[in-house]
């Protein structure tokens, strides 16, 4: 493994415990509230960021995240159940449209993986653009959801949801980040 490479495989892991140990700027003092801790589901999931990531691994990622997404943001919402039957239907149809985006993401990854070697410089360009293109997707989603949310949310209920969904974005991210870098 090449001497970058090896550094790369670092920075997942600084950036991981900088979120985990909740960081905060130096120019704050106190924070007004304690700091809230993400809750998970009682079956960690577990990733071996060791080597980079194939196809295979992108799929179980893919699957393993699905399954226990649900189960974080009930963890953390603290719904009642008048809210709860409220939210659910829209998490369901939010959670479903982002589901097809990151189906386009992992097929891009996957592409770009089998193929990141041989690999011209147009068809490096149009990979970037396209892995962009799935980016701004996530953000219009997120942005057409958010009144729907508000219909069925308090407002602080509401950002505390898509709080928890940057943060699993991150944690997918993370893993996504494990892809080999093109060479030049």
């Amino acid at each position: 493994m090449q001497r970058k490479d090896v550094a790369l495989l670092f920075i997942p892991g600084i950036v991981v415990l900088a979120l985990a140990s909740g960081l905060r700027s130096g120019a704050q003092e106190t924070p007004a509230a304690p700091l809230r801790q993400l809750k998970g589901p009682s079956r960690p999931a577990v990733y071996d960021d060791s080597q980079p990531s194939s196809s295979r691994d992108l799929q179980l990622l893919q699957k393993d995240l699905r399954s226990q997404k649900k189960q974080i943001v009930a963890a953390n919402m603290d719904l009642s159940d008048v809210e709860a039957e409220k939210f659910w239907p829209v998490y369901d149809r939010y959670a479903a449209d982002l589901a097809k985006i990151y189906d386009t993401k992992i097929a891009l990854v996957e592409e770009y993986l089998s193929s990141y070697n041989t690999m011209n410089g147009d068809q490096a360009e149009s990979y970037i653009h396209r892995r962009l293109a799935t980016e701004q997707d996530i953000l219009a989603l997120r942005l057409k959801y958010i009144p729907e949310f508000r219909e069925v949310l308090s407002g602080r209920q509401a950002a505390l949801f898509f709080q928890i969904e940057w943060r699993l974005e991150l944690m997918i991210n993370l893993q996504l980040a494990q892809t080999p870098l093109i060479e030049p």
